[in-house]
């Protein structure tokens, strides 16, 4: 059996069995559904992918896209799958009915890129990021705006990008000076300079709206003095047809180890007049707004950590499947039938491996989503505010935690497969090399760990941390009835104690240490919780599979679900072990990296 691009078993495991994605048919906003048309959405995605993407797929990835000083060139039979893709109406599948869209519940729409996402690298970034951009002006704008900008974004005619990061403040925002000046109509003049922007030119769609941070004129300093702007590439006639051009030029092309499909951009605003933009929302509240964005972007980051993941762990796992090498330690027989290294004990292990990360960043992400769309979809205001705490507070993870290990099972699938695996004929390596970014996107490991323990954690008196150990200890009390998960159940109770005493020693030590000191370690505290929730997932996992396999399913699901077990066995047995070590570290708070001076490197 050749490598699929995702595993539709285990994506059927996930809505179905684990998530129960088709109890959200009874919700008002999805009562046009059920789980028939779940499935021929995910089916119509996974015939795009295959007609329109995956011819494409290793094209995109050697033919960057190029400037010639005045236009940018991307292959055109990217134009014809986003195209395909927009048609199918995919593009906007979780978008209200009288904006285009099909108001499909967000877990099923992510299921459905999934299979775009493999099959063709960030060629669906441009989608992706459209939808975040809006999403947010629909959340945060006028309705002038969403009625002149959103409804074509959702149709396809027009894409958007989040234009945040300039060449010289980077992830600190609040230094960012691109300027704003109002005008007497009451639109602004735009002048600056930004970098790293996805998306921020081609010729896919007939115009780009970009969101785009600047300090209006005599504003505050720092992140309270930021608003944010529609500006885009070009304006618009009275009768909404694309008009004369708005001083967006592109000033060049980064050319990046992977996800080279999406343009990543220097954009220059106004440099004869100023572009003319359109305030969102408030001034002064323009990063309010943008989290809006940049945290739909995170678990858009996580998700695509996680699915390449399983792209690598499905291509490797059919390869070692059919590759005949070597025998066993046992077999002294030289004149024995070679074995498939499937065989062989540590191709077993960096399968497992895969396994357990992909599969486990898979239900995170998928956990997250489905987060989003109860805090607004769910049947009473506690449930809706109980989804938003804990999205808000597990967002740091749900996009750091994928993208860290989904490029260690990458890694895997390239050892696994020997010298097959770091060729350009087989694409894991292009699999490792999209997914190496994700740590970077969206703010960085060290970023999203700063966040996690300095704010996420203290926030509200605790209450989202407080609200995710809740959710763990239910699912460890649900276990109990199991007598085959018992020794997870007390792993993970062990676990979170760690945690907790972890956690009340980090925070004693900003308060009563050097700030610098207590937080020099944070990135541990964010593995060290990531590998918890992952822990507390896979056993919620190891629970439907238990249920499953008391009924005697037929062969194929009996396999599965005990291939299910084992990668669990895994993870508690390999992976979540090693918070012990970590916890150690942030308890003495360990001083090694800060001690560490300039000068000695």
């Amino acid at each position: 059996m050749p490598a699929t691009l995702m595993n539709e078993r285990d994506l059927e495991f996930m809505l179905y069995e684990l998530f129960d994605s088709e109890a959200l048919t009874s919700r008002a906003r999805y009562q046009d559904h059920d789980r028939q048309t779940f499935n021929e959405v995910v089916t119509t995605a996974k015939t795009i992918a295959e007609k329109y993407f995956l011819p494409i797929r290793q094209k995109l990835d050697t033919h960057q896209p190029t400037f010639d000083g005045k236009k940018v060139h991307i292959i055109p039979e990217l134009k014809t799958a986003i195209d395909a893709v927009n048609e199918s109406g995919i593009g906007a599948a979780t978008a209200d009915y009288d904006l285009g869209g099909m108001q499909l519940p967000p877990i099923i729409a992510s299921a459905a890129a999934s299979f775009l996402s493999v099959a063709g690298g960030v060629g669906m970034g441009y989608n992706m990021l459209t939808t975040a951009n809006a999403n947010l002006l629909q959340a945060h704008g006028s309705p002038e705006l969403i009625n002149t900008w959103v409804k074509p974004m959702r149709e396809g005619r027009f894409m958007g990008t989040m234009a945040m990061t300039e060449p010289g403040s980077g992830s600190a925002l609040g230094d960012l000076i691109t300027k704003a000046v109002k005008s007497e109509d009451g639109t602004y003049r735009i002048t600056g300079n930004k970098i790293y922007i996805s998306g921020g030119d081609h010729d896919l769609s007939d115009n780009i709206v970009h969101l785009v941070l600047a300090r209006i004129q005599g504003a505050p300093k720092g992140v309270k003095g930021i608003s944010l702007f529609v500006v885009p590439k070009f304006l618009l006639n009275d009768d909404g047809s694309v008009g004369e051009d708005n001083e967006v030029a592109l000033a060049g092309l980064f050319h990046k180890m992977g996800g080279r499909a999406q343009t990543s951009t220097a954009l220059s605003f106004g440099e004869k007049n100023g572009s003319i933009g359109y305030l969102v929302g408030e001034e002064h509240c323009g990063l309010k707004y943008m989290f809006h964005m940049m945290n739909e972007a995170r678990i858009m980051v996580g998700t695509s950590g996680a699915v390449l993941a399983v792209a690598g762990y499905q291509y490797s796992v059919d390869y070692a499947k059919n590759r005949p090498q070597g025998r066993l330690p046992s077999c002294k027989d030289p004149q024995s039938p070679m074995v498939n290294i499937i065989e062989h004990a540590d191709v077993k292990r960096m399968l497992l491996a895969q396994k357990a990360y992909a599969e486990g960043a898979m239900a995170l992400v998928l956990y997250g989503t489905q987060l989003s769309d109860d805090e607004r979809t769910a049947d009473t205001v506690e449930q809706r505010d109980h989804a938003h705490t804990l999205l808000d507070f597990l967002t740091p993870i749900i996009k750091t935690w994928p993208s860290e290990y989904g490029p260690k099972a990458n890694s895997y699938a390239i050892q696994v497969m020997g010298g097959h695996g770091y060729i350009n004929e087989h694409p894991v390596e292009m699999f490792y090399r999209d997914n190496r970014l994700n740590p970077i996107h969206e703010g960085t490991t060290g970023i999203q760990s700063l966040d996690l323990i300095t704010r996420k954690v203290p926030m509200n008196k605790m209450q989202g941390y407080k609200a995710t150990l809740s959710e763990i200890a239910k699912t460890i009390e649900q276990a109990k009835e199991y007598d085959s998960l018992e020794q997870y159940t007390q792993q993970l109770s062990q676990a979170v104690d760690t945690l907790t005493l972890t956690t009340e020693a980090v925070l004693n030590g900003m308060a009563t240490k050097k700030i610098d000191l207590a937080l020099a370690n944070s990135v541990k505290y964010l593995e060290l919780f990531g590998h918890v929730i992952i822990a507390w997932l896979w056993l919620k996992q190891s629970m439907v599979a238990t249920k499953a396999l008391a009924k005697q399913p037929h062969q194929a699901d009996e396999f599965f679900y005990k291939g299910k077990l084992q990668a669990s066995q895994y993870f508690y047995r390999f992976e979540l072990p090693q918070i012990a070590v970590w916890s150690s570290l942030l308890m003495s708070t360990d001083s090694t990296s800060y001690d560490m001076q300039a000068d000695w490197f």
